[in-house]
Parts: structure tokens; C-alpha cells; sequence
């Protein structure tokens, strides 16, 4: 490789029709971006912010430094080659900066296309650590001349001696800046979607917010529960934060949505917040946030999408051709589901964190928060809450309608804390005693097959939520209603329904509550119906589940009062034919059976019942686990044992028509390609023939039939049946 000259390097191939990108341009790109996410990440940085972000940039200009050796450039500049580069491009970057002893800035290089490492399994490498031992030799023989090469591009270099002190999720945050600016300028470089950036604007959504409550209260103003939601709407909005983390208990149906948004903007406003995040159990209950939040907070001339996004299954993808697809956290509101969001905070592999530097500096509302996490996830995510509260400028808000105050639990943390509430006492207090008389909690003592469930659920007066453990069990008895009494008889909804399609459902459900001619139908659903949703039917019934799955759908029974006989029947299901069971419900279903023993079926007892889930899990073992794990920086084994959903899922498409835009390499808004695709269990591709999408790795078209009232599993059960 010649030296002392400037060379026309490059960092990427040319491909379609899109010329070669110069290394001089994507290094210099990639900097000045990595620097722009670290300012405006470590700007609500407590600690060292000059160091961490100087370690930020450094990785930046050194990442591809692996790049300018002459076998790669060779294979870089034939167009016609698609081979992988043939020596490790990181492997230079990483020895240049460990000459600096700058650990973070090496470890940020190595892991920005492999993902995070177990660092103290590198730390017994020795001299070795983070090292590709196979090309060491040969990158320490000609690592001035990759530097002299450098330069001639670049010119000056930037150089860090100071290593900040690092946590876990300091580390993640740092990657999540480099790895940002990289696929960024990558996806521009190839004519991949971009995104808009938008600005909170605080002060004017709030603004926004008062008149959508204004106009949302006119009618029947006078209302007890209209009334009860004016009153809470004023004291989130009124409160004057002192506090960097709030409770809100506020029964079902008292206007949470917009009372938190309220207080969220609020506090932003005072302490110069740039984003809102809210954080809910289920994803169809995305769709109905979103709504809500679309029509009450985007300014004349603003596209909805750009200020408020759903984000409501994982959209990952690593690979250059699949990473234009990959949901990112840019709007002001982003609104999200929990598996997605906790998930973020415990990852290793770069398409999951590519997004986490937009975190610190928001307002964080975790709704029905005693259910976005099984139990013994909770004291590890408890830990990053309090990190990111106190070194990264983060609000938190965790509601609940079913009065579950986890955090106060001595199995969850060791703090013994005790959160503030956002609603006053005489408010909430005003808030139970509507409630009391509104529904009853029953359970049918015997377990029922598929025949008796079908013939008891047409004898209790409807419109009528039926919900059940499994998205095939749901999809199996609304079938079988549907043979037995006809369509009109039945709507369904669960995950096995694309975003689109489920939001359709969810109009149509609206419509015909709003219909008092039309009441003997049923809404069979999973837990996805069960949380959230604006919706009143006049009886329910729930597979058991926990105390907590029941009062929540006891949120969607009754919910204005309008019946005097509403019930929610708690009942076991014989699991026989193509009825399923959910294996992770079985410690919290004997629980609920205990209480209903007891006579201890109500929202008062959801605490109750979570110490004894807990207890009979096994929560300290699991929780120690990862926190071992967490504070070793063993990041791959965190990520593993951190699943809030126990099997790996990839995005099928289901809309033929999108599968046909991708293929032939249109730009595809992330939006949109959430909206029409459905998530699948990964062992499942070869049983349920995914077809991988040439071209994307990692996107997948849905092969089998589909449809609006089924979903997928309407091909599934065909092929069940065979």
C-alpha cells in the first residue's frame, strides 16, 4: 500500500445504480453524527460528559479504519464481487485507540457490527482482549500505514486519553450513538428512508392538550366520571414537579391517557425535556394512544406520523439492505410497548440498541406497569429506571388501574421506596368509590371443555369480552362461534392480526357498543384486549389468568355504570384438541385460585397476589442472575436471560402488495411496515413456510393464508386440521 498521498479510499461498494461512498465521506459523516447523537444524549449526562463523548468520537473516526487495507479496497472498488471484506475492518480501530488505553472507545469499535461482548470473558484474553487474534499479527505490523492512510484522507486526527467511568447502560447508550450514525449515514448514502426529526414543543402541545379536553368534555359535563376525569386531568396537569419519579393510581376509565401526557409536557417544559415516551403492556392498545394523541397534539401543517409514533412490534435488522426498515425512537411521542422498551434496555446486538441514545432527557409513562414485565424481570429493569432517573435526566410516571404498588415490595428493591403519587388522596379515594358498585368478580367453579364454554357464553346477556391465554385458543373458539352462530355473532383480536388489521377491529367493536339493538355477540380476544382500551361491554369472562388479568378486564365491563348486573366470570379451560395452555400463567393462576378460596377478589389484593407469585417463582435466584450478569458487563447473557418474551420472532409481511414495494426496492416508511406485518415465533419459519425476502435479510413474507378476522392463524389451523 502506497503512503505520503492522498487516495480515493472508500468505506462502501457500489450497488443498483448507487455509486461508491469515499471513506473520507462516511468517516467524516459518521462523526459529525456520532457527535451530534453524544451531545444531545450526554447533554443530561451527570458524569463526565467531555470524556464521554470525546470516547464517542474517537470511535467514530476510527471505526473503519480496517477498511484502507489494500485487499479490502480491492474488494470494495470491483462492483461485480458481493464477497464479505476479507480481513476484519474493526480489528485496526481497536489497537489504534487501546495504544490510547481508551477501553470505552475500543470496546464502542468492536462491538458496532458484532454487538456487545461479555467483557470479563475478554478481560482473561489479557493483551489479546477485543483483539481478533487470527489478524492480530499482521494489523499490528501495518497499523501506521493504515494510520498514514487515514490521514492523507481525513487530515488530523482526534485523539482521548480519558476513559469515563462506565456502567452497562452507559456502555449500550455510547454504542447506540455510534452505531445510529453509522447505519444513518449508510441508509442516506444508499437512498434508504430517513425519517423526519421533529421537536417536542412542549409548551404548544400542552397548549394542544388543553383544547382537546375542552371540546372532549362538553358533552355530559355534568357527569360523575366526566366530572372525576376533569378532576384528575387538573392535577397532573397543575402539579408542580418536584419529584423525578410519580405514581399514578387512577381506577380504569378516569382518563389517564391524557391526564399523564399532561403532566409529562409539563414537566418537560420545566426542565427542557426533548422527547415523551409511554410505555403500555399490549400492542393493540398502541393504536388507541396514538389515536388520541395524534388528534390532540400535532400542530396545523405537522405530519401525525412525524410527531407521534407507534412502535408496536420489533423491527430490527443489522444487515445494510434491511436496516432502512428498522423502527427508530426520533418523534417527540413515542409510544411503545413494554417488551420493546425494556428489551432496548437490556440488549447487546446493535439493531435493538441502535435507538437507545434517544432515551435520556424524556419523560417515561409506564402504564399498567404491575403487567409489562413478568415478575422476576422487575428488580434488574427497577435498576435502570433508577439510573436512568438519576444520571441520564429521566421523569417517570407508573401507573396502574388496579392499585399494585410493586415497587413498595422488598423482593423487587432493596430501597424500600415509596413514590409519590401524582393524583391526591381525596381523588383517588373519590375514584374507588365509583367503582365499587360497578362489577362483580364470579368464577365457575368446574373446568370447561370447548362444547360447554360454547353453549354457557350465548346464555349470559351481552355484548359479551371473552379472553383467553393464547392467541390459538382465541382463534379456535371464535372459529367455532362463528360455525355455530354466524359471523355476526363474533369479532376477534389478537397478534395474530397486523396492526392495520387490528385497529380495524377495534373501530368495528366501537361501532357496535355504540349499537344498543345489537348486543348478543362476543369479542373473543387475548390478554392483547384486556388493558387500555376505551371499550364497555356488559359481561366478561376471563381464563384464568392472575388477580391482576382480571381486574383489567374488568376495565372493559360496565365501564360508565350503564348496568346494575355486569360481571367479570373467572373460569379454567380444559386444554384438549387445539386448545392451548400458556405454561408461564400456571404460578399466577393457582394464586387467583387461592384468593377466590379466600374471598380476596379485588383491585386492594393485586399487591397481595404479586408478593405470592413472586415468592412461589422463585424471584431472588432469576433476579440475581441477571444482576450478576449486568454488573460483570456480560451483556450477551443479560439480553438472554432478559426476555420478556421467551422465543425469538421475526416480521413477516402480510400484505402481499408491500412484499411486492419491497422486493422491488421502493422506499418503505418503517410505519407502514409495521402496519402490515405481523410477528412470528422464529422455530416456527420452516412449520408455517416464511419466505425470506431476497435481498432483506431478516424480513419475511406470510405464505399461508390470511385474512382480516383470523389473522394468521387462520392458515395455521388449516394446517392444524390436516
Amino acid at each position: 500500500m502506497k503512503t505520503g498521498m492522498k487516495t480515493e479510499l472508500l468505506a462502501h461498494s457500489a450497488k443498483q445504480g448507487i455509486p461508491a461512498q469515499t471513506y473520507e465521506k462516511h468517516v467524516c459523516n459518521v462523526i459529525a453524527l456520532a457527535r451530534e447523537n453524544a451531545q444531545e444524549a450526554v447533554g443530561y449526562y451527570t458524569g463526565d460528559r467531555d470524556s464521554l463523548i470525546s470516547s464517542i468520537q474517537l470511535a467514530a473516526e476510527f471505526h473503519d479504519l480496517g477498511k484502507v487495507d489494500q485487499l479490502n479496497q480491492a474488494t470494495l472498488a470491483d462492483d461485480s464481487r458481493r464477497n464479505k471484506l476479507p480481513r476484519n475492518h474493526v480489528d485496526a480501530g481497536v489497537a489504534h485507540v487501546l495504544r490510547s488505553n481508551n477501553l470505552l472507545a475500543a470496546l464502542l469499535i468492536y462491538s458496532h457490527h458484532v454487538g456487545l461482548p461479555d467483557l470479563a470473558e475478554e478481560s482473561t484474553r489479557g493483551i489479546n482482549a477485543l483483539r481478533d487474534f487470527d489478524l492480530k499479527g499482521i494489523t499490528d505490523d501495518v497499523l501506521e500505514v493504515y494510520l498514514q492512510c487515514h490521514s492523507n484522507a481525513l487530515g488530523r486526527s482526534v485523539d482521548c486519553n480519558n476513559n469515563p467511568d462506565i456502567t452497562s447502560l452507559l456502555v449500550r447508550i455510547a454504542i447506540s450513538c455510534l452505531v445510529d450514525a453509522d447505519h444513518f449515514d449508510t441508509a442516506i448514502h444508499y437512498g434508504g428512508f430517513v425519517p423526519k426529526q421533529n421537536l417536542l414543543l412542549p409548551e404548544e402541545r400542552l397548549s394542544l392538550l388543553d383544547d382537546y379536553i375542552k371540546e372532549l368534555g362538553k358533552p355530559n359535563y355534568s357527569s360523575p366520571r366526566n366530572a372525576l376525569r376533569g378532576a384528575i386531568y387538573r392535577a397532573c396537569r397543575k402539579l408542580d414537579p418536584q419529584a423525578t419519579m410519580y405514581a399514578c393510581d387512577s381506577p380504569v376509565g378516569t382518563g389517564k391517557t391524557t391526564a399523564v401526557m399532561a403532566h409529562m409536557l409539563r414537566v418537560a417544559e420545566r426542565r427542557g425535556l426533548r422527547r415523551v415516551f409511554v410505555v403500555l403492556p399490549f400492542t393493540n392498545i398502541i393504536d388507541q394512544s396514538v389515536d388520541v394523541y395524534r388528534k390532540a397534539l400535532v400542530r396545523a401543517g405537522e405530519h401525525s406520523e412525524d410527531v407521534v409514533a407507534a412502535h408496536h412490534h420489533k423491527a430490527e435488522f443489522e444487515d445494510h439492505a434491511s436496516r432502512q426498515f428498522a423502527f427508530l425512537w426520533n418523534p417527540p411521542v413515542v409510544v411503545i410497548t413494554a417488551v420493546q422498551f425494556f428489551e432496548t434496555l437490556a440488549g447487546s446486538r446493535t439493531g435493538a440498541l441502535r435507538k437507545l441514545h434517544q432515551l435520556p432527557g424524556s419523560a417515561v409513562f409506564i402504564d399498567e406497569a404491575h403487567a409489562a414485565l413478568p415478575a422476576h424481570l422487575w428488580p434488574q429493569a427497577w435498576r435502570w429506571l433508577r439510573e436512568l432517573e438519576r444520571s441520564w435526566g429521566c421523569h417517570f410516571v407508573l401507573g396502574s388501574g388496579s392499585l399494585n404498588r410493586f415497587w413498595e415490595l422488598e423482593d423487587f428493591s432493596d430501597e424500600g421506596v415509596q413514590l409519590p403519587e401524582l393524583v391526591s388522596t381525596q381523588v383517588r379515594v373519590q375514584g374507588v368509590g365509583i367503582e365499587q358498585h360497578r362489577i362483580t368478580y364470579q368464577f365457575w367453579s368446574a373446568a370447561l371443555g370447548l362444547d360447554d364454554l360454547l353453549k354457557w357464553i350465548p346464555d349470559v346477556p351481552g355484548p359479551r369480552i371473552l379472553i383467553l391465554n393464547t392467541v390459538q385458543s382465541a382463534a379456535v373458539v371464535a372459529s367455532e362461534i362463528q360455525k355455530r352462530y354466524g359471523r355476526s355473532k363474533v369479532e376477534h383480536l389478537s397478534t395474530a392480526l397486523c396492526p392495520r388489521d387490528r385497529k380495524t377491529v377495534l373501530e368495528r367493536v366501537k361501532k357496535r357498543l355504540e349499537d344498543e339493538g345489537d348486543s348478543d355477540w362476543t369479542l373473543v380476544a387475548t390478554s392483547c384486549a384486556e388493558a387500555g382500551l376505551d371499550l364497555s361491554f356488559r359481561n366478561g369472562f376471563r381464563e384464568r389468568c392472575s388477580l391482576n388479568s382480571l381486574i383489567q378486564v374488568g376495565g372493559r365491563v360496565n365501564r360508565n355504570g350503564k348496568w346494575r348486573d355486569s360481571s367479570i366470570w373467572d373460569f379454567r379451560l380444559l386444554h384438549e384438541g387445539l386448545l392451548q395452555r400458556h405454561r408461564s400463567f400456571e404460578v399466577s393462576a393457582r394464586v387467583l385460585g387461592e384468593l377466590f378460596e379466600e374471598g380476596r377478589v379485588s383491585p386492594e389484593f393485586c399487591t397481595e397476589a404479586m408478593r405470592r407469585e413472586v415468592r412461589q417463582v422463585g424471584l431472588k435466584k432469576d433476579g440475581i442472575t441477571i444482576a450478576k450478569a449486568e454488573r460483570s458487563y456480560d451483556f450477551p447473557e443479560v439480553s438472554r436471560l432478559f426476555s420478556v418474551i421467551d422465543t425469538d420472532t421475526v416480521t413477516a409481511i402480510v400484505d402481499q402488495d408491500l412484499v411486492a414495494r419491497v422486493q422491488s426496492r421502493e422506499k418503505i416508511d418503517t410505519n407502514l411496515l409495521q402496519g402490515l406485518s405481523v410477528q412470528i415465533w422464529g422455530y416456527r419459519e420452516r412449520d408455517y413456510n416464511l419466505e425470506p425476502i431476497a435481498g432483506f435479510p431478516g424480513l419475511y413474507q406470510w405464505t399461508l393464508q390470511y385474512d382480516g378476522f383470523l389473522g394468521y392463524m387462520v392458515g395455521v389451523l388449516q394446517l392444524l386440521n390436516h
